[in-house]
């Protein structure tokens, strides 16, 4: 969380466009709906129009696209020709889906890519490319708008092609809603970063973090299972874990109320069943949860059920280490995982 007193002091480098603070911050423009680096030579917004970030990725995920004057993300005296190239490559086209061949018809090396990618932004190209889709679409799901009155200015080139991202992560548009179930989708922004929440009017169906890999495919796959349209609005579960979220996080909440509809096999849905009865400030190896269902030899299936946990946090799969006392695997990400943890063993004894 960046301080009231840091955000003055990077309003005033930007106004100052002082180089030593390349790198340091970028800032959105909620007027424009892009983000810029310390010294963009573009004219400089307001103050209360400006949102300060520390990394690319969380002004891509916040929903603002790079500023194409300054292009923050390929400025020429901080990157390689490689990942200049690839940041326009998908400034070209934001909504594709980058597999091995896109990298070899640029002629590029893909772990190359991932290295420099890594180096310079703290995170992959794939990651980025992913963040800077889902960002576009969900800059639509936050304002609660429809998708068919989707304007250019959310970064697409046409309407219709913002229309084909959002099929393609949600898998029907809103026009077709009608001959489907309906759920509904809606961002939430936790102190971890943003997270989507999908319900219907009984119950929550998923809660996951924006950024985690393979969302895109998790939320197909619940729509088929349900028959579902997925559209963007709000409905009292989504109201009730986005209260209680922030109830957790402030440390006033250890147990969620919010229902849930579980879709899985009785096996995974016994899993989580035995995560949620695992105390907040606690863990437990994936052995451990097989012996306590009576299945001591079955722990890598528990490992795979834990891993297909569509409700983050609240099914704490988090909750859930090797043996050797390593973190293991979480979707959400290791300093996730690490946080969430260390945040509900300082809880332990303070609340009920």
């Amino acid at each position: 969380m960046i301080s009231a007193k840091s955000k003055q002091a990077y309003y005033q480098a930007l106004l100052d466009k002082k180089t030593e603070y390349e790198g340091v911050f970028y800032v959105g423009v909620k007027t424009t709906g892009v983000f810029c680096h310390a010294t963009c030579p573009a004219r400089k917004p307001k103050f209360e129009n400006c949102e300060f970030f520390e990394t690319a990725a969380q002004a891509l995920l916040a929903s603002f696209r790079p500023c194409k004057r300054c292009r923050p993300l390929s400025h020429p005296n901080h990157v390689s020709q490689l990942v200049q190239t690839l940041v326009e490559a998908v400034d070209d086209n934001p909504e594709k889906r980058w597999k091995d061949k896109d990298f070899q018809e640029l002629s590029v090396d893909a772990t190359t890519a991932r290295r420099q990618f890594k180096k310079r932004f703290g995170m992959t190209f794939v990651a980025y490319a992913r963040a800077r889709r889902m960002g576009l679409a969900m800059k639509q799901i936050r304002a609660g708008e429809a998708v068919i009155e989707a304007q250019l200015s959310s970064g697409y080139e046409s309407s219709s092609g913002f229309r084909d991202a959002f099929s393609r992560i949600m898998g029907a548009a809103p026009t077709r809603a009608g001959h489907h179930n309906l759920l509904k989708v809606s961002w939430l922004d936790t102190p971890l970063g943003p997270m989507v929440a999908i319900a219907d009017a009984n119950a929550l169906y998923l809660l996951e973090f924006v950024d985690r890999r393979g969302l895109e495919r998790e939320i197909e796959r619940l729509r088929w299972k349900t028959k579902s349209a997925i559209v963007p609005g709000t409905l009292q579960p989504i109201e009730s874990i986005d209260h209680e979220l922030k109830a957790y996080f402030e440390g006033t909440l250890r147990h969620f109320k919010t229902p849930l509809f579980l879709i899985g096999s009785p096996f995974q849905q016994r899993v989580w069943e035995e995560l949620q009865k695992i105390p907040s400030g606690e863990t437990r190896s994936y052995s451990d949860l097989a012996i306590t269902m009576g299945k001591p030899s079955a722990f890598r299936a528990v490992a795979q059920a834990n891993g297909a946990n569509q409700f983050a946090i609240i099914v704490p799969c988090h909750r859930v280490i090797n043996m050797n006392g390593d973190l293991g695997g979480y979707g959400g990400g290791l300093m996730r995982k690490k946080w969430l943890i260390e945040h509900e063993r300082g809880l332990r004894g303070k609340i009920k």
